[in-house]
């Protein structure tokens, strides 16, 4: 399932781009304005964003740049209104992977994110993006963790788990899907499994001060926070 990233300061074409997109079965996160854009990008946990050019405190154009700055490469599909050919020019150059003009035909959206979503799972080979949370940084394709620059040493197990939870920062994720997720299917293990290894990634965190990241929803599951 893509996680995608829905930026337009229209709460009526947020509501719809998200209900649309979820229909194509994506994950869906909608923000309106530019800092909250930026902030949850950052993360890197979004596997494409669709981010309109003219939106409050920060321009789409200003946090794509910074986006890139920071070493961010996550999908960007540029959306404006404006049509010009240095508009759609000035996007490109900025970084960004697609530039559709409004009032734009919610198939060719659709289209067009498909096919960034290919081109990032081939130049990734399937493995994933970088995730960084913080101090915290997952690196899929390397297989390691850090923590403020410190490695983080975890078995296989424990990377998928922590993993897992850093792809869906600030979200508690069930203990049921932490089984999908990391041993492949619900009755694969026991949800006390689940605790035990948590448990194991929380010891090995602490040792680099991040035993913090990883908390605990009563009753439901786990999360790890973006703070």
């Amino acid at each position: 399932m893509a996680r995608v990233l829905v930026v337009d300061d229209e709460p009526g074409v947020r509501t719809a781009l998200a209900r649309g997109l979820t229909a194509e079965g994506m994950e869906v996160v909608a923000v309106g304005d530019g800092p909250s854009a930026l902030r949850a990008a950052m993360t890197g946990s979004f596997d494409a964003v669709v981010l309109d050019i003219i939106l409050p405190g920060l321009s789409g154009y200003r946090v794509l740049e910074r986006l890139r700055a920071g070493g961010v490469d996550t999908p960007v599909l540029l959306v404006s209104a404006k049509d010009g050919e240095i508009d759609q020019a000035d996007g490109l150059d900025l970084g960004a992977d697609g530039y559709l003009v409004k009032p734009f035909s919610f198939v060719v959206l659709v289209a067009q994110l498909r096919a960034m979503l290919r081109r990032r799972d081939a130049a990734l080979g399937r493995t994933g993006q970088r995730v960084r949370l913080g101090s915290l940084v997952v690196d899929p394709a390397a297989r390691t963790v850090t923590w403020d620059g410190r490695p983080v040493e975890l078995s296989p197990r424990e990377f998928a788990l922590l993993h897992a939870l850093a792809t869906h920062p600030d979200t508690a994720v069930a203990k049921d899907e932490l089984l999908r997720l990391v041993w492949g299917d619900e009755q694969a293990a026991s949800r006390n499994v689940v605790e035990v290894y948590v448990g194991y990634l929380r010891r090995k965190l602490d040792a680099v001060g991040a035993g913090h990241v990883v908390r605990t929803v009563r009753g439901y599951g786990y999360l790890v926070g973006s703070a």
